[in-house]
Formats: structure tokens, sequence, C-alpha cells
């Protein structure tokens, strides 16, 4: 384990660990770690997407758990930080989309992924993103940024820390604008509740907005699958 100071963050590294969030929430719970921590690892054996979906996380990429001090849940938190892994490959050259709710696609294809997890008084960020090697999978395509530009996984962190603080402060009309600008599948038919909407976009309080049949609605959460 090793631990540095890199700008605003403490950073404590680990070569080979479960998972990044599991080791973000027990450092939380024994009082270790706080706001502006992050939790590295060079890989892990048992790394997590959404519902527990296994993340398959060998050495050479980049797998990071942000933890942030939140008194409340904040539903547009997620849209900052996907703005800001996105800018993050944008800013190596790299363009990138961004799949709600939260995948990063590269010419169509997995590069990253975000796992949201709130604990007592603090959110968990975790962000994995392929650098070095993609896994296969049998429910998607994968690719990493070596397949476009050869970077260093710290490289790669700096650049992400600097564009968290800028966008999880940032006013969210710039977040939405932002957001809508990289987005995949808006105007393109998705299931909401069993029956077809089309995707317009995103509201000011981070609600997804559809249009079903002749009328607005405004989705949250796991209600819609695109």
């Amino acid at each position: 384990m090793g631990c540095i100071k890199l700008g605003l963050y403490k950073v404590i590294s680990f070569d080979k660990i479960p998972s990044t969030q599991t080791m973000a929430q027990n450092l939380i719970a024994s009082h270790r770690a706080g706001d502006h921590t992050v939790i590295c690892a060079a890989a892990q054996s048992d790394g997590r997407g959404r519902f527990r979906r296994k993340w398959v996380s060998h050495h050479g990429n980049l797998y990071a758990s942000f933890i942030y001090a939140a008194p409340e849940r904040d539903a547009r938190l997620s849209y900052a930080v996907a703005v800001a892994v996105a800018d993050t490959l944008y800013s190596f050259g790299i363009t990138p989309m961004i799949k709600w709710p939260n995948d990063i696609l590269v010419d169509d294809k997995k590069i990253s992924g975000i796992l949201i997890e709130y604990f007592g008084r603090f959110v968990v960020v975790g962000i994995g993103i392929n650098i070095a090697t993609n896994p296969t999978v049998p429910e998607y395509k994968t690719t990493k940024t070596d397949n476009y530009v050869k970077l260093n996984v710290n490289d790669v962190l700096g650049k992400l820390m600097k564009f968290l603080d800028k966008w999880i402060v940032a006013d969210f009309s710039q977040v939405r604008t932002r957001w809508m600008s990289m987005a995949c599948g808006l105007n393109t038919t998705v299931k909401y509740r069993g029956a077809t909407a089309q995707l317009i976009g995103i509201n000011e309080n981070g609600a997804l907005v559809l249009l079903c049949g002749t009328r607005y609605v405004l989705a949250y959460g796991d209600e819609i699958m695109i």
C-alpha cells in the first residue's frame, strides 16, 4: 500500500485488492478516509459495476474510487462524473460518447464505466478506464486508450482529478449542455415501463426527458433501457 498527496487528493494505492469500492467503504467506516480521498489499484480480483456485475480488472488500466463528502444524494452527480471522464479522454485526443447511465464509449465500444454508491455521509465514485487492456465480454464490445494513443495510468489519473474538480462543482446548466453534446442515443427509441418512448435529453434536475406519444414524461433511475 502506498499513500501520497496529489493536488487536493489523498491517494491510497494498492497493487491488487478485491475492489476499490469495497476498500473505500471500509476505510470510511474505520474513519481512515474522507473527503477527496482516492483508492487506486493496479488490478482487482473482484471488481464490480452496477447491479454487482463483474468488472474484469487486469493490470495496466485505471481502477479508482473517489470519496467525496455528500450530505445528501444528488441525481445530477452521475452526469458531472460522466462529463469529467469523457473530457479526460478528449484531452488526450480521443473522441468519446456518453451512454446513459454510466458508460463511456469510443467507436461504439465501451472504454470506461462508472459506479456511484452512497455510504453514510459520503459518496464513492468508482471509475474504471481501459488503458492497456480491454476485456472480452459477451454483452458488448470493448476498447482501450492504447488503440488510439499511448498513455500512462498516472497521467490519466491526474487529468481525471482536474476534470472531476471542475465538473462536480460546475453549475448544472453547464454540465447538462456538455453532457448533451456527447450523449449517444438522443432522439432514439428507448424502453420505458414496458412501452416505447423517445429520449429527448435531461432536465435541470437530472431527470431524463422522454416523449411518450404526444406527452413528455420525466424518468429516474433504472426506469428506461437504452
